[in-house]
């Protein structure tokens, strides 16, 4: 009686493991959302834009004999147009790349907001050249 018994269990513990996983439901992955959208785009083409204003007004500034007064910018601006291109490169390329780490760690609204706020502050950096010149 022994015998047949563990041969029914044994059996039936083989017969548990044809059943299909996949009747049970599993999570579905998360989608994500695009990086360039529309938002984005136009967030990076106003950052680049103000980027290359920066530096246009920055090396006209220090051609008129004003001084750089950003400490990280200072080695590259003063190298002329060649560096103020590496150095306005790294800071373009910074911005954007934070941008984009806070969309894959899914910080939506952070990415927004850290992008309107590089934004804001490029203008008042533009705009301060501008007034320097004057």
């Amino acid at each position: 009686m022994k015998f047949l018994l563990s041969i029914l269990l044994l059996s039936a513990v083989m017969q548990a493991q044809n059943f299909a996983v996949s009747s049970f439901a599993l999570p579905k992955e998360h989608t994500a959302h695009p990086f360039w959208t529309l938002e984005n785009k136009v967030g990076v083409s106003l950052l680049a834009g103000l980027v290359a204003a920066d530096a246009i007004t920055t090396q006209r500034g220090l051609n008129e004999g004003l001084r750089e007064t950003n400490p990280l910018m200072r080695p590259f601006v003063t190298r002329g147009a060649a560096g103020e291109a590496a150095g306005s490169a790294l800071g373009f390329g910074a911005g954007v790349g934070v941008a984009y780490f806070l969309h894959r760690t899914h910080h939506y609204k952070s990415e927004r907001i850290a992008m309107r706020l590089m934004v804001a502050g490029e203008s008042g950096f533009v705009v301060n050249n501008i007034i320097a010149i004057r």
